[in-house]
């Protein structure tokens, strides 16, 4: 006898296209339909659950796939090792009952499913001569004598010569089952040994198991999404908080805070919008107060110009004279104040100083020969460094003759004024020096307030923001405008500017 391993085949399915409807045809919600939207926590949350979810199912099921297809194999297995325990009885075996060769088909089988001890899910059937000759005595799990295609394909494995490993499905159930052909020499009859396997009870227990698997994956979903909902709360704290925060925050109330707790992505967030509004609360503030300011300042002069225009002698040229000077010197007066309110209302803008590599040395000598027409003084050059800084220098330039000017308007006539720079340490200071009356150290930061001034200065013609500008300008490079605290004769006003990059060797020339 010769054995051959069954061909498999498998059918296609058609599948139906429906085509969509033109966008003509597409509904929209009716106006004034309000949708909830959906909030992030939701959204992630969900996202995670459905990841979770599928990458479960898509374990799960191929693993079940594999595992189905591993008892199927140990089925096919188990039908061989039936297949060659008959051969071996066949060719080497003896009948019972007369202790020498079989001598009919039939009591050949019949010996053979007495030796057998079938596993539960397989069961055994002879054919002789087209009728069903034995069966499993009772109880077995399966009866393959039951199943008409089982037992029409043990009449038909009668005329073959090849022993068949195939597959049979009913309207309930499908077997794996083997056929072997049996004839003895000698015997007119002829029969075949059917072995079936019922698959659906041979992967029973494997349902069982991935059922038991699905129940706990979907608890372990469920503890997932309880977990997940409370984790994902937690870190959307703080975006919680910077909403209901910035529904609190408004034009006039700018002094609300995002609580911050953590250290993570959504932490820094907070705090990166806390800093935001803190620098537009400093920059409320600071335009207020300049439109207050401003206010009173311009007050003064209009009220100057509308009193003499009001009591001006139309008639008289001399009264009309007199009086269109003092306008025009207070409308000169006007016009410097509001353009240096221009520059102090574009202090915030990221433009309002453009650094370029700048030659320090070189700047000095150019401020210095500027400041020699602000007034009847000696200028000197007291200290220079040949050093090249990031800075604006048409900004620098504006601050430093500011700081010049100042000195010409409070030094005495024909004293000497000195412009100086140097490095000191990671910056360069830019100075000037006059040996006026001096700042007292009580109103060394008051002079640097808008329309603010020392003792000193009152009556001194000028607006009070000369100093404010040179601060707001020495802070726009990442510096600052102060008074050196260590000069007792006249004052020394300084503006330190970071070098940004490590400076060359320093040298400095004696005054000159």
């Amino acid at each position: 006898m010769t054995t051959t391993e069954p061909r498999t085949s498998g059918d296609d399915q058609p599948t139906e296209v429906i085509p969509l409807p033109d966008d003509g045809a597409r509904t929209r919600p009716a106006d004034g339909a309000a949708r909830r939207p959906t909030s992030v926590r939701t959204r992630i949350l969900a996202a995670v659950v459905a990841l979770a979810a599928v990458g479960m199912a898509v374990a799960g099921g191929t693993a079940f796939l594999l595992q189905r297809e591993r008892v199927d194999e140990l089925a096919d297995d188990s039908l061989r090792r039936r297949v060659e325990e008959f051969r071996t009885l066949a060719t080497e075996g003896v009948d019972p009952a007369t202790g020498g060769p079989f001598t009919t088909a039939e009591d050949l089988m019949r010996t053979a499913m007495r030796r057998s001890v079938p596993a539960p899910v397989e069961g055994l059937m002879a054919v002789v001569d087209g009728r069903v000759a034995l069966v499993e005595p009772d109880p077995v799990a399966v009866r393959p004598e039951d199943v008409p295609q089982l037992v029409a394909a043990g009449v038909a494995a009668q005329d073959d010569t090849r022993v068949r490993l195939r597959t049979v499905v009913t309207a309930d159930r499908s077997y794996r089952y083997a056929t072997v052909p049996v004839s003895v020499e000698g015997d007119p009859s002829t029969g075949a040994l059917v072995v079936a396997v019922d698959r659906e009870t041979a992967h029973a227990e494997l349902v069982r198991t991935y059922r038991t698997f699905a129940l706990v994956g979907l608890a372990a979903l469920a503890v997932l999404a309880a977990v997940g909902w409370l984790v994902a709360g937690r870190l959307l704290a703080p975006l919680r908080a910077l909403r209901d925060t910035a529904q609190r925050i408004t034009d006039t109330d700018l002094s609300q805070r995002i609580p911050v707790h953590g250290d993570d992505d959504i932490s820094e967030l907070a705090r990166t919008v806390n800093s935001m509004v803190e620098r537009l609360e400093r920059s409320f503030a600071s335009q207020r107060q300049l439109l207050d300011d401003a206010g009173h300042e311009l007050r003064t002069p209009v009220t100057i110009v509308r009193g003499h225009l009001e009591v001006m002698d139309v008639a008289d040229p001399d009264d009309v004279r007199q009086t269109r000077r003092l306008v025009l010197d207070e409308l000169d007066r006007m016009q410097l104040l509001v353009d240096d309110l221009v520059v102090l209302a574009t202090v915030e803008r990221p433009d309002f100083v453009a650094p370029v590599a700048t030659d320090v040395g070189v700047l000095t000598d150019d401020v210095l020969d500027r400041a020699r027409l602000l007034g009847d003084h000696a200028w000197r050059v007291e200290a220079r460094a040949d050093v090249v800084v990031p800075l604006d220098e048409r900004r620098v330039t504006q601050a430093w003759l500011q700081l010049a000017a100042n000195a010409a308007k409070f030094a005495p006539a024909g004293s000497t004024v000195r412009l100086g720079s140097r490095v000191l340490g990671d910056e360069v200071e830019l100075w000037v020096r006059d040996e006026g009356p001096g700042i007292a150290p009580a109103h060394a930061e008051r002079v640097f307030a808008r329309f603010q001034r020392g003792v000193q200065g009152r009556g001194v013609e000028g607006s009070g923001l000369g100093l404010a500008i040179v601060r707001a300008i020495a802070r726009a490079h990442g510096g600052d405008a102060f008074v050196d605290p260590h000069v007792t004769t006249g004052a020394r006003v300084v503006v330190a500017l970071p070098l940004g990059t490590p400076p060359p060797d320093e040298t400095q020339e004696e005054p000159r």
